[in-house]
């Protein structure tokens, strides 16, 4: 059944993927960028940032005034951030949370209306593993993937009488244009420098030989597709998916020791 869906950050990465899939299987989908650039053919192109309220306002509304209905939203568009907590900028973690919360929470609010009315619902958080783990020089990333975690599990109760299905997607390694954009913050004579860019390294490494966005954007589509999707879908290597239930099994202390480990800090 054909649907209207709402995504944002299409410009590259997995908001790419997923909306070029999307449109290849025959939906109708409306998709924000920030400025000008190459967008999959089919969508429908909104301007709009997530720090900007007003840009928000008239992004909804657009699809509103030109589809009157509203059947999936997905949240993928956010910021990269890396450095130690210690060290960031202020304005840096503001920007981070204003982009990945804020920015989020409005999009959810203004579509929500609508999502009640639909008869087949359905809103997609694009979370983490990050958000299930704290990730060392990556903490205000994970904080606000933790904060999106906490949303959706609250908004699967409130909304469990409208029958809005509410799904997390939490990728891990992949191959985007984010590891080149990630915003790096930490002082001039840091004590934390060198364990932090021998991180960065690793971080890099891992994401740079991670998996093609195409996976992700397809496991999307059948999502979209699906009358009741389960609530979360870790979308990693092997290797991953372990260390995520691990997470649930093993000491915390445990868990410390292996990320250290892993990232060599």
């Amino acid at each position: 059944m054909k649907k209207v869906v709402f995504i944002t950050g299409i410009s590259s990465g997995f908001g790419f993927e997923i909306a070029k899939q999307l449109v290849k299987n025959g939906h109708i989908v409306y998709g924000t960028i920030r400025s000008k650039c190459e967008t999959p053919h089919g969508v429908h192109v909104l301007e709009m940032d997530l720090t900007d309220s007003d840009s928000i306002q008239k992004a909804i509304q657009s699809v509103i005034e030109n589809e009157t209905v509203l059947d999936v939203v997905i949240n993928n568009a956010g910021m990269h951030s890396g450095g130690p907590i210690e060290d960031i900028a202020e304005e840096v973690y503001r920007k981070h949370f204003e982009t990945n919360i804020f920015g989020f929470m409005q999009i959810i609010q203004l579509s929500l209306p609508y999502l009640r009315k639909s008869k087949q619902a359905t809103l997609i958080n694009i979370s983490s593993i990050g958000g299930l783990t704290g990730l060392p020089f990556q903490g205000i990333y994970s904080a606000t993937k933790f904060a999106i975690e906490g949303i959706s599990q609250a908004l699967r109760t409130e909304l469990k009488p409208y029958n809005v299905n509410v799904v997390v997607v939490n990728p891990g390694d992949f191959r985007t244009k984010n590891t080149a954009s990630r915003v790096k913050s930490i002082k001039e004579d840091s004590v934390y420098a060198e364990r932090f860019h021998n991180s960065l390294k690793i971080i890099e490494n891992d994401e740079n030989n991670g998996m093609d966005p195409k996976i992700l954007a397809q496991k999307v589509g059948q999502i979209v597709e699906m009358k009741k999707p389960k609530q979360r879908y870790i979308i990693s290597s092997n290797f991953q998916k372990l260390a995520c239930i691990a997470r649930r099994i093993l000491p915390e202390s445990l868990i410390q020791w292996l990320i250290s480990s892993h990232y060599k800090c």
